[in-house]
């Protein structure tokens, strides 16, 4: 069965599942492996569930009609997902980044829904399994889709670009992140330049860049439409040009379009000022890419402005909590040496009395792993740094003077024999070291 074939009986059964404990009335069952499963050992149980039909890729487990054998469930899945997404004339905008990925991507979407129906990822579905279900979701009221991509090897963004066939793009940044699985900062570097190379090969394939970003600057392909961003006013004829305006605790800046104001010159420029509820200086770059796809996609400045002004942190992502006792900013879903560096300066900068930080350690970051863990430990090494928490098994290879803890349930401990007095606490660390579960600890 090839797979306009396939498209075919999608379409007498739109509704896909690739869980045999979630088999809706005559969906179609994905047996996709992982590393300790099988899915075509469950599929005959997803037919007796209510699917209608169940595609596998071992000859052993078909047993009649109802079941699709293919060379490759995951590839079939993906080939189908693609041929589901052409289907829909509509401007996909595809989005990638060691930093900043998640919350760009939830800025731009908020943005855009001030003037159109856009579908966006959920979730952590950012993967060959979550960025097809995400495309299997679009319908014909969707004008915009906005697709975030994630990358641990080489080649991953080529797969994700194939699959959802992106006419716009935007890498937020590339910095030393799961190294363990590129190998160096090179293959990081190549991987998401991937999608540079797919928008190369689309007609009128546009990327949206930061043009205070050198890497992603020299590695601008000659043959697409670029659309740029910046904090500095000598780049100004890039086009949007932001500034912070203040950060205490929550981000405030100002922007521009330098392109209107070059062609109106004898009108006065008009800088538009936005308070966030985003902590974060670095958050800067995030919410000017929001802007600027804005403007591409013709949404008015003032709706733009709203959009931004209105938006709501979650998810442990530069995330202001208060309690009766503290303010925590939690930033605990992600880190690596770049994105923690952000957070530490942003941290010291902040206009607060007193303040403490609680950092988990960075996974998936290879062989430098403990080098890069000391860094972040003389980083720290100042006088007005305050008190420091280190978590996990890297921070305790390090050499300093800090209190260094096992895990997240010690610290919990601690908080229960002496619980910190600090005003403002900064929690960052990888979301496997659970260092969000310790806003909730604070505030019983």
């Amino acid at each position: 069965m090839d797979i306009k074939q396939l498209y075919r009986l999608y379409q007498e059964h739109p509704c896909i599942t690739t869980d045999s404990r979630d088999c809706p009335k005559d969906s179609i069952f994905f047996a996709l492996k992982g590393a300790n499963f099988n899915g075509n050992a469950f599929a005959e149980k997803a037919l007796a569930a209510g699917c209608a039909y169940a595609v596998i890729d071992e000859k052993a487990y078909r047993k009649d009609d109802r079941y699709i054998l293919v060379d490759d469930v995951l590839q079939t899945f993906k080939d189908l997902a693609r041929e589901h997404r052409r289907q829909f004339d509509i401007n996909v905008l595809a989005i990638t980044g060691t930093n900043g990925k998640t919350t760009t991507k939830e800025l731009t979407a908020a943005v855009l829904r001030e003037q159109f129906n856009v579908l966006a990822t959920e979730g952590n579905f950012n993967n060959d399994v979550g960025v097809p279900k995400t495309l299997f979701r679009l319908n014909k009221s969707h004008e915009v889709a906005i697709i975030e991509m994630g990358a641990s090897h080489p080649g991953d963004i080529k797969t994700l670009a194939e699959t959802a066939e992106p006419d716009c793009g935007l890498i937020t940044n590339i910095g030393k992140a799961h190294l363990q699985g590129f190998g160096s900062f090179e293959g990081v570097k190549k991987t998401k330049g991937e999608l540079y190379d797919f928008l190369e090969k689309q007609k009128d394939g546009t990327v949206f860049l930061n043009a205070d970003d050198d890497t992603l600057f020299n590695m601008l392909p000659d043959e697409v439409q670029v659309i740029a961003y910046s904090k500095y006013v000598e780049n100004s004829e890039y086009g949007i040009i932001g500034e912070v305006v203040s950060a205490s605790p929550f981000l405030k800046f100002r922007w521009r379009d330098a392109d209107v104001n070059l062609k109106q010159q004898h009108q006065k420029v008009v800088w538009y000022t936005v308070e966030t509820r985003l902590i974060g200086q670095y958050n800067i770059d995030n919410l000017m890419a929001a802007v600027t796809v804005g403007l591409a996609f013709g949404v008015p400045p003032e709706k733009i402005n709203h959009a931004l002004s209105s938006y709501q942190p979650g998810n442990s992502r530069s995330q202001l909590v208060e309690t009766e006792k503290h303010h925590l900013i939690v930033d605990a879903y992600n880190a690596n040496p770049s994105s923690m560096r952000a957070a530490i300066k942003n941290f010291c900068e902040m206009d607060v009395p007193d303040r403490m930080l609680i950092l988990g350690d960075m996974r998936e970051l290879g062989k430098d792993s403990e080098k890069y863990h000391q860094e972040i430990v003389d980083l720290l090494d100042r006088p007005d740094i305050g008190k420091v928490w280190l978590v996990g098994d890297e921070f305790a290879k390090t050499r300093c003077r800090f209190r260094k803890f096992k895990d997240v349930g010690e610290v919990k401990k601690a908080f229960t024999e002496n619980e910190p007095l600090y005003d403002y606490i900064l929690i960052k660390g990888s979301n496997g070291t659970r260092l969000y579960e310790l806003a909730e600890a604070l505030q019983a």
